[in-house]
């Protein structure tokens, strides 16, 4: 860290490795502008170095941001805006973190080649938690990756032999579990209310994969009515959109596991379609098995939402308004 004219501060970063510099500065240098205007610094980029001008902690913050992008860089993990983003904002509320690690732990590879991992910190912890853990809670916002990376880890689960099988249940709240009254097969019935599964298994597996895997067994997607009666030995299992399971419902679930088998339990609480005056099964096994041995609950946020960056504003948007709501009809009482 050096001075620069006017009383600011001045720090350099080496770019010695033309690859990785390539990655970080982004094309046309749009990674660069971005880390720049967001921290409000001046960015000079000269053969194999970076200048970095302004205020002083801002411009520690930048060669420390810049330092450890080339660290991910250099470890042949790309970087997308969205992960700039997620980082610019971790090094602007004073953290320092650890990209390399975060980014690049690999859940899964899927059949194009693509690999899935944590993206936030708070999707890292939820990773690490199924890793460790036979039963896990992820409750959180839509778009943090709740269902997605839990179908990934159940995949890795699947080639690693860890596991015999995939199940992968969600409760059909529209069809109100009566699946006979409807029209045709039972992959017929259910497919509108598991089809963020289908996508997931698709994304990861490709189609032609799963489908195979299916016939042979080692995959069932079913609605959770089907689950009842059942034990569920040396298998990975998915309760999805948990919130619109009742009581009942979710006990008759945690207690079909079975020998060798570990379970992923996925909701958002702030979105429950069960009728009025229906309880949700999601909300009380929080106080049920809060503090049991062996089970883990995470708890994502809107700064893990990893859809378009205006998924995090409209989820924040509404968490305010139904504050000033609630405060509103408290204090009209």
């Amino acid at each position: 860290m050096g001075a620069a004219e006017g009383g600011q501060a001045e720090a350099r970063v080496t770019l010695d490795d033309n690859q990785a510099a390539l990655q970080v500065l982004g094309r046309h240098d749009e990674h660069l502008r971005q880390i720049a205007d967001s921290f409000g610094v001046r960015v000079i980029a000269r053969g194999e170095e970076l200048t970095i001008i302004g205020a002083e902690r801002e411009v520690e913050q930048v060669a420390g941001l810049f330092r450890r992008l080339l660290e991910v860089a250099r470890a042949g993990t790309p970087i997308s805006g969205q992960e700039l983003r997620y980082a610019i904002r971790l090094v602007r509320e004073g953290g320092d973190p650890d990209l390399s690690e975060l980014l690049g732990d690999i859940v899964v590879v899927t059949h194009r080649g693509k690999p899935i991992r944590p993206k936030t910190l708070g999707q890292r912890e939820y990773v690490d938690a199924i890793r460790d853990h036979s039963l896990v809670f992820g409750i959180g916002p839509a778009g943090t990756g709740k269902t997605y990376l839990a179908v990934a880890l159940a995949v890795a689960f699947f080639r690693r032999r860890e596991v015999s099988r995939i199940i992968l249940t969600r409760p059909a709240v529209e069809a109100g579990e009566r699946l006979g009254f409807l029209p045709g097969a039972l992959e017929d019935k259910v497919h509108p209310y598991l089809r963020p599964i289908y996508d997931a298994l698709y994304d990861v597996l490709g189609q032609d994969s799963f489908q195979k895997l299916v016939e042979r067994g080692n995959i069932e997607v079913a609605p959770l009515a089907y689950m009842r009666g059942r034990t569920l030995d040396d298998s990975f299992v998915l309760l999805d959109e948990a919130q619109n399971t009742t009581p009942e419902q979710m006990k008759m679930f945690l207690t079909r596991l079975g020998l060798g088998s570990r379970a992923v339990v996925t909701g958002d609480i702030t979105q429950i379609d069960l009728p009025r005056g229906r309880f949700s099964g999601l909300e009380e096994v929080r106080t049920v098995l809060a503090g049991v041995e062996g089970i883990e609950f995470v708890y994502l946020t809107e700064r893990d939402v990893v859809r378009h960056e205006l998924v995090q504003k409209i989820i924040k948007a509404y968490e305010t308004h139904e504050k000033s709501t609630a405060r509103s009809e408290a204090n009209g009482r």
